[in-house]
């Protein structure tokens, strides 16, 4: 099968084109160190030439909902013109649990409409939503520091390993259109800031984690950024021993 990863340079991008190589597909990677920018449009149409399937794992720094909004929606718009063109048959995007419940947080406006600029479009689609990465858990205590000490609510989250994702998105690319959307988390959940004390004093982080009323990460709920219906679970276990809200 000839694949195209669009951000198949970064995080989960440059380990999806590993794994599928691995199996024996036909993959190009498309960033702009390889000559297309899915912005611009720039380099798409000779990059799915032949392509079979497009994921779809782009990233953005744009924390503010219009901007973020606006990258997703017009790279989302250029990757699925030119998949029209080329005769591209499946469309896989890489989305996140709880999107849509976390009305607060401007990269999860973004997502939720690059979900929506997937769904309307003309190209057989699947979209798999996963939960926060263990790895980037850290990066959470940093958003919540506030004169040294971190603010963090018990709410809930229940991040994967980025391996299991990998997996999935392999899976999902190699089958059949799904015409809708599978989540997938870690096996276990965890509250906030239990998580986050765990995290820090593992890494001899001497920040303190103080456990404080309301809802972090924009989300709308303390179980917004969790599953909560049908979804498939990931088998590596979180790397630190961590109490479970369960």
């Amino acid at each position: 099968m000839r694949i195209l990863i669009i951000g198949g340079a970064g995080h989960v991008g440059a380990r999806l084109v590993a794994r599928l190589r691995q199996s024996g597909h036909d993959v190009r990677v498309g960033s702009r160190d390889h000559g297309v920018d899915a912005l611009t449009g720039a380099g798409l149409g000779d990059a799915m030439t032949g392509i079979d399937v497009v994921v779809d794992v782009l990233n953005t720094t744009e924390m503010e909902p219009a901007a973020a909004t606006a990258f997703f929606k017009v790279s989302t718009e250029r990757i699925i013109a030119a998949e029209q063109t080329a005769g591209v048959r499946h469309h896989v995007l890489l989305s996140i649990v709880g999107a849509d419940r976390a009305r607060g947080n401007g990269y999860y406006v973004g997502k939720v409409a690059q979900e929506d600029a997937v769904r309307a479009a003309e190209v057989s689609y699947s979209i798999v939503r996963a939960t926060q990465f263990y790895d980037f858990v850290p990066t959470i205590a940093d958003w919540l520091t506030v004169d040294g000490s971190v603010q963090a609510p018990r709410m809930l989250l229940q991040p994967v390993d980025v391996d299991d994702v990998v997996d999935l998105l392999a899976e999902v690319a190699t089958g059949a259109p799904l015409y809708d959307a599978v989540s997938l988390a870690g096996p276990s959940q965890y509250h906030l800031d239990v998580l986050l004390r765990a995290v820090l004093a593992d890494r001899a982080d001497g920040r303190e984690v103080l456990t404080i009323d309301g809802i972090a990460l924009g989300a709308d709920a303390d179980d917004s950024l969790v599953p909560l219906g049908a979804h498939r679970t990931g088998r590596r276990p979180f790397p630190i021993d961590v109490p479970s809200a369960g």
